[in-house]
């Protein structure tokens, strides 16, 4: 049993280590949002 929450609590640990890491130093390419708004087709006054 005590092996058993082990696993457990190093699983939440890396999964919340996973957590913060995604959400603040990198962004993977299927989590990024597409732009709907079309910037940089004519004049839309982004720049």
């Amino acid at each position: 049993m005590d092996q058993f929450q082990n696993i457990i609590v190093f699983s939440v640990f890396l999964i919340a280590i996973g957590y913060l890491v995604s959400k603040f130093v990198w962004t993977p390419s299927f989590l990024k949002k597409k732009s709907k708004d079309g910037c940089g087709d004519g004049n839309c006054g982004c720049h």
